[in-house]
């Protein structure tokens, strides 16, 4: 079978995304997923997104890990496949799309996309570290400082060990930069390894730093090793509503391969 596909990226975050709307792509096929996403013997690519139809809203997003396992949200994905959608014609300059933690709002101006999250209800404070679901479970440490950290061993023996076990989850390791900026280190589950940008990590340190008083800012830069993303939300009480998170994404080349 031959497949077209599409290589895009957000803040190095880089995904294989497919226009399945005629339902062609073999979604239950793990090991196709995992080969096309490896580095060597495939494309490459942090994780596989299909554009499929939506009875009710533009499209629907669906996610693969580069293990081949259908996952949580993304949202540096979430960015890539609004951009996907506009070069197909499918949506002009915003759209309402579908996705596993339900429906998203986004828009798009030349390369920057602004992409909005779920609201944030719920976040679990502990003496060490704080977690949070935005869209996908974020596990996150504050550092003086984490340019030396080996995220690689400690992001793996935080993601497999209690009480996240099997399920997992991802690790940030943050440092505040200013009053307002912050940068962060991700190990990403399902990657099984550091990646570029986490676009649902950038989302959790920015909600967390705020909640712990690190900022008072409701606009907060956030830098990752591919570059940079803005987050931003309005904070009643506790709760964090209208949670955008905002940075550029692009298409690096397409083509087509036999699986």
């Amino acid at each position: 079978m031959k497949l077209q596909f599409y290589k895009y990226q957000g803040t190095g975050n880089d995904f294989i995304i497919i226009d399945n709307r005629s339902n062609h792509f073999p979604k239950n096929n793990i090991e196709i997923v995992h080969k096309l996403c490896d580095r060597r013997f495939g494309i490459g690519a942090d994780g596989l997104i299909l554009l499929e139809n939506s009875v009710k809203n533009d499209f629907t997003m669906l996610y693969y890990n580069a293990d081949g396992n259908e996952s949580t949200m993304c949202g540096n994905g979430g960015r890539c496949i609004v951009a996907f959608a506009k070069q197909l014609g499918i949506i002009d300059n915003e759209t309402i799309f579908d996705a596993v933690d339900g429906k998203h709002f986004a828009t798009i101006k030349g390369k920057i996309v602004s992409l909005q999250m779920a609201d944030i209800d719920k976040i679990d404070i502990y003496e060490n570290h704080t977690f949070l679901n935005t869209g996908s479970p974020h596990h996150i440490n504050f550092n003086s400082s984490i340019d030396n950290i080996d995220i690689k061993k400690l992001g793996a023996k935080i993601r497999y060990g209690a009480p996240y076990f099997k399920d997992g989850t991802n690790v940030n390791f943050a440092e505040q930069v200013s009053k307002n900026s912050f940068k962060i280190r991700t190990y990403e589950r399902g990657v099984e390894n550091e990646t570029l940008a986490c676009g649902t990590g950038a989302t959790a340190v920015a909600i967390a730093a705020n909640r712990l008083n690190k900022t008072t800012a409701n606009s907060i830069k956030i830098e990752v090793l591919g570059g940079d993303l803005e987050v931003s939300f309005k904070k009643v009480g506790n709760h964090y509503q209208n949670v955008f998170l905002k940075g550029p994404a692009q298409l690096v080349f397409k083509g087509n391969i036999k699986i």
